[in-house]
């Protein structure tokens, strides 16, 4: 794709956004973007959507709301976003903090938004073990955002170790392998690229169907090509040492154990053969919830 300066221009100076509800589930999400903003010498962007456009859907308009109740909901939006910049600015102090209270959906409000976003970050509530409850704003901006969508739990979130690739082998995953190189590269760590080859459904290799190949060749098979996804990158980013892993089954286990000690986990926003409305694959979105660290996912462009 072509890339004219204006566009340039608008990616290098592109917020990083947290969407806030006023949950202490968002805490961690906050102090993560604001790091991260900070790092990159971004604005740090926070948003906090009223939700008044699902109203009108079910009674028509919000004027029939009363008054008084509109108002207290602008007024605890506000407070919600001076207690959000207050968490991001101890966070780190020099970042410079927008807001925006907005009376649209929040999900479709951040799907519009992550379209000139450098990331849109979201918070999400861990349950029993390492699980976390996804609401429905994240599903949906997880599967429908553009670029990349960051999940954080309410955990603390450790600042060291390697980035993590869940490498699935099609062209459709080379925007996450892309995205992890430029993540590893910016904090100066380590890059692990897993890969579980059992989860493929088709594929050739030197004219010869996958699944034709004796299993002792499918493992050769996929660590060639789990080269071959990561060769260009690896010369566009020297200074990234990679681990490459290649196991035969089990990729959710494999990317999940990874997590426990990872910085940052990355993987695509769907497997082969995904669909526009539904582009989140059930690895992905198995991941959101098992996950020991942030979970990226990113959406190849053009879809």
């Amino acid at each position: 794709m072509t890339m004219n300066p204006g566009d340039a221009h608008r990616l290098a100076t592109a917020p990083v956004v947290v969407g806030v509800d006023g949950n202490h589930t968002c805490e961690s999400a906050i102090r993560w973007a604001a790091r991260t903003a900070a790092r990159r010498r971004r604005r740090l962007h926070i948003v906090h959507a009223l939700g008044f456009s699902s109203t009108r859907a079910v009674l028509g308009s919000y004027d029939v709301m009363i008054p008084a109740v509109t108002e207290g909901m602008r007024e605890r939006g506000d407070r919600v976003l001076a207690e959000a910049t207050r968490v991001a600015r101890d966070a780190a102090p020099d970042l410079t903090v927008v807001t925006e209270l907005s009376e649209a959906d929040p999900a479709e409000l951040l799907v519009a938004i992550s379209e000139r976003a450098h990331m849109v970050v979201l918070g999400a509530r861990s349950g029993v073990g390492t699980l976390r409850h996804l609401g429905s704003t994240v599903l949906t901006v997880a599967a429908h955002g553009h670029g990349a969508i960051v999940v954080v739990h309410d955990t603390d979130v450790r600042e060291t170790g390697p980035v993590v690739i869940g490498v699935d082998g099609s062209p459709v995953g080379d925007a996450a392998v892309a995205t992890s190189f430029a993540e590893a590269s910016e904090r100066g760590v380590e890059l692990v690229a897993i890969h579980a080859w059992s989860d493929m459904d088709s594929g050739t290799f030197a004219g010869t169907t996958y699944f034709e190949l004796p299993a002792a060749e499918r493992e050769v098979v996929e660590r060639a090509l789990t080269a071959e996804r990561l060769a260009g990158y690896q010369e566009k980013y020297p200074d990234v040492r990679v681990t490459r892993e290649v196991h035969t089954n089990g990729p959710r286990l494999h990317l999940a154990d990874a997590s426990a000690g990872a910085a940052l986990l990355v993987v695509g926003s769907r497997g082969r053969g995904g669909f526009r409305g539904l582009l989140l694959g059930s690895t992905s979105t198995w991941i959101m919830q098992h996950a020991q660290c942030p979970v990226m996912i990113v959406h190849p462009e053009g879809l």
